[in-house]
């Protein structure tokens, strides 16, 4: 039986249990991070086997399992690539590489070994996403023109977050955190579900700039802001904000001859879908206040409580990959997709001042739906 095991146990990987837990039929196998002390209180806390290096990790996992790259994005390449090699798919965190010549190699590896690699998020396969993209296709608010979608998260480095601790112990990682930047971090979360909804990102134009230099007493930081206008090959533009500097505001719209779909909260699988009309009121255009809510009809995935800032199950999409590796088909989340939202994301991160317009190298197609949001 196909199984999952973890490297990398810090904040992360306990958001992956608690929503493995609504999945009692996966099978977790092994667990593995560089500092001992963490992982063994990590195996501890969620009664799991250990294994205190990485050789040791990947000599006990047979060819064909499934490992989960939770560890720092520095790391998600190297470890990445090692586990490819030992014969087993994977399933990386966001980013999938830090830049596209690991991201590439990546791919590259897992096509000739005909192993599956795929990218967090897998928001993109929650109810709120997948009711969405149902309604965009059904044409609720008739043809899509244009999307504004938001992930800004309040003025973070003012936040305590020296105090935010996972279930089993471990701190917010902040310096990977600052060091790797909101883009990288974040952008994926609507990014994902742009692509699903309307294939390849064509051309991007953006600028990011770190605003806050010191935002963790010393630790150099990244962009703490971004802002991306998206040209996708079949005409939809986008414009994607990201920032740990602006008022919190996860608001993604997509607006049509119609009228705007709108969802509110990017971190909640749950979140509302409304669809508000657009009418004429006295010779003033506008679109209608109380927004129609758009509900799939029937049962959709097992839903997690909150946990912090988020209300997500993070076993969407490893579970995704185990269904695909017994179906025999594609997974979702993996191969171009994967790689084309890897080039996407780079692409605003490091976009700067200067940059100007940049035409993507990848390519794939629109997502297939869940079954349960056709």
């Amino acid at each position: 039986m196909t199984a999952l095991s973890i490297i990398g146990c810090g904040f992360v990987a306990d958001l992956y249990m608690r929503s493995l837990a609504t999945f009692p039929s996966v099978k977790l196998r092994l667990v593995h991070d560089r500092d001992a002390n963490r992982g063994r209180a990590f195996a501890s806390h969620w009664d799991l086997e250990f294994a205190a290096s990485l050789d040791d990790f990947l000599a006990a996992l047979p060819p064909g399992d499934v490992v989960l790259n939770l560890t720092n994005p520095s790391a998600h390449a190297e470890i990445s690539r090692a586990c490819l090699e030992h014969g087993l798919h994977v399933y990386s965190e966001k980013p999938l590489a830090t830049d596209m010549a690991a991201a590439r190699m990546l791919f590259d590896l897992a096509k000739a070994k005909d192993l599956m690699l795929a990218s967090a998020p897998c928001s993109v396969l929650g109810e709120a996403a997948q009711t969405l993209g149902q309604a965009i296709r059904r044409g609720t608010a008739g043809t899509p023109r244009l999307v504004y979608a938001e992930l800004d998260d309040g003025f973070v480095p003012q936040a305590p977050y020296k105090d935010w601790v996972s279930e089993s112990g471990a701190p917010w990682p902040y310096e990977d955190e600052f060091r790797v930047g909101c883009t990288l971090e974040h952008a994926g979360y609507y990014l994902s579900w742009l692509i699903a909804y309307f294939g390849a990102v064509r051309k991007v134009v953006a600028a990011s700039a770190d605003i806050i230099p010191d935002k963790a007493h010393g630790v150099a930081g990244a962009p703490d802001f971004s802002v991306a206008t998206l040209f996708f090959d079949h005409g939809v533009i986008a414009r994607l904000t990201c920032s740990i500097v602006g008022p919190h505001d996860h608001r993604i719209r997509v607006i049509g001859d119609k009228g705007v779909l709108q969802v509110k909260q990017a971190w909640y699988n749950a979140a509302a879908v409304r669809f508000h009309r657009r009418l004429t009121l006295r010779r003033r255009l506008m679109e209608h206040p109380i927004g129609k809510r758009l509900r799939l009809s029937g049962p959709t995935h097992p839903k997690v409580g909150r946990k912090g800032a988020a209300a997500m199950n993070f076993a969407l999409g490893p579970v995704e990959m185990l269904t695909a590796l017994s179906e025999n088909r594609p997974c979702r989340l993996a191969s171009e997709y994967a790689l084309h939202l890897n080039e996407v994301t780079l692409a605003i991160q490091h976009a700067g001042d200067n940059t100007g317009a940049q035409e993507m190298t990848t390519s794939c197609d629109a997502m297939e739906p869940m079954p349960w949001a056709r």
